[in-house]
């Protein structure tokens, strides 16, 4: 079944109707400070779409993870404020998820108000693997609509979960998807059916563990795989390269060398490694660091006490080179500790060879999370990218082949 959207919605009639939205406003904060609004701004034209139609907007969402029960350095506080101001608007947050003060100002809500309960993992009912109690919790937020309410699913990030306020709601009220799950699967479907060659896609981050599958699956639909971050040193190990002191996975060892040997056989992606490492002496944004050869990693100034914290200098350039000769580029992770200004660059040069394909006509999808939070602390703008996902984990899930609960909720198939 082809799930309703927002649009749907909205031509139905929403004004005088209560809708709650669960969107996806899992900021990074520093203390009660936002420090990159992307998620709020991206999930602000649905919030407002409705309120400018007349709903009385109930928004869910949650941040971090609480377990289970209030705790104030994950309140939705900082996030109400900020999404005020993107609004331009009054936010209200309500002190609670559904209880006495979130029905109290739900019921008080007026024509084009925008109220925020708070972080809906205060709730431990809301990630329950107990289907009853997620429903209970299901119930009490439907509530918070009444009788003529909908339900709208806009938080991509949350998709792969299944949680009460993404997929044991929609089958409380009539459900609609949100542009931004729309919008994240249409540039899904174009990575994993129809994807334009050459097709290029770049890994990194800490753990190869993490990205097993998703390597499974795009073993057989990309042309290339580019290795970086942390995962790329169980690759250089499972080559007999010695890694130092670099984060490694001793036990996946085996099922890389199982990559590496189908590498560009058969159809299957061409895997391609770093030839150089930034090593440094300790993680440290100031550690001494030195470029060596993939070959000579531990023959440095501090021998086998030193770690990768980078891709070198001539990584980076073959891998802009085979980014920007890219007509579809899929990025899920950075290639360093790009936190510290001296094992930036590898990163920085990856997202700019992807502004460079985009400008050329390709797709290039940053796939959130790190890398998302990686190219805006860069000073790259979202507007140079074809698309930055708001869901890294949901993301992976996806091009892993898995099905995704929220996604199906909205469908009206089974979870």
């Amino acid at each position: 079944m082809t799930a309703q959207t927002l649009t749907d919605l909205l031509e139905a009639g929403v004004a005088g109707r209560t809708v709650l939205i669960r969107s996806d406003l899992n900021v990074p904060l520093d203390g009660q400070t936002v420090t990159d609004g992307g998620r709020i701004r991206a999930s602000a034209p649905a919030i407002k779409d409705l309120a400018d139609a007349g709903a009385r907007v109930v928004v869910m969402a949650h941040l971090g993870r609480p377990q289970g029960e209030p705790d104030p350095q994950y309140s939705l506080a900082p996030v109400a404020r900020r999404l005020g101001e993107v609004l331009g608007a009054d936010v209200q947050l309500a002190s609670d998820v559904t209880g006495e003060d979130a029905r109290a100002k739900a019921a008080a809500l007026q024509d084009g108000q925008v109220l925020l309960v708070e972080n809906v993992r205060f709730d431990a009912r809301e990630t329950s693997k107990d289907a009853a109690e997620r429903g209970e919790l299901a119930r009490e937020m439907a509530d918070l609509a009444g009788e003529d309410g909908a339900y709208v699913g806009d938080a991509f990030g949350a998709v792969h979960r299944a949680h009460a306020s993404v997929a044991d709601i929609a089958g409380l009220l009539p459900a609609y998807q949100g542009p931004l799950v729309a919008a994240e699967l249409q540039v899904l479907t174009r990575l994993t059916e129809s994807p334009e060659r050459p097709y290029v896609v770049v890994l990194g981050g800490s753990k190869v563990s993490d990205k097993l599958a998703v390597i499974d699956n795009l073993m057989e639909k990309a042309d290339t795989l580019l290795i970086g971050g942390g995962m790329l040193f169980t690759f250089l190990k499972a080559q007999g390269h010695e890694v130092g002191a670099s984060l490694l996975e001793e036990d996946q060892l085996e099922t890389v060398r199982g990559y590496l040997e189908r590498s560009g056989k058969d159809g299957a992606a061409e895997i391609v490694l770093p030839t150089d490492i930034v090593m440094a002496s300790a993680f440290a944004k100031d550690a001494e660091h030195e470029v060596l050869p993939v070959d000579a990693l531990t023959t440095g100034a501090h021998g086998a006490d030193a770690l990768g914290l980078d891709i070198g200098p001539g990584s980076a350039a073959a891998f802009g080179e085979r980014i920007r000769g890219a007509r579809t580029v899929f990025w899920n992770g950075p290639m360093g500790v790009f936190e510290f200004p001296a094992f930036a660059e590898g990163t920085r040069a990856v997202a700019q060879a992807l502004t460079e394909a985009t400008q050329a006509g390709g797709l290039s999808v940053v796939g959130g999370g790190d890398s998302a939070a990686a190219v805006r602390s860069l000073g790259f703008t979202d507007e140079q990218f074809g698309h930055i996902s708001t869901g890294g984990g949901a993301s992976l899930e996806y091009l892993e082949g898995k099905e995704l609960p929220g996604v199906s909720a909205l469908s009206g198939t089974d979870t």
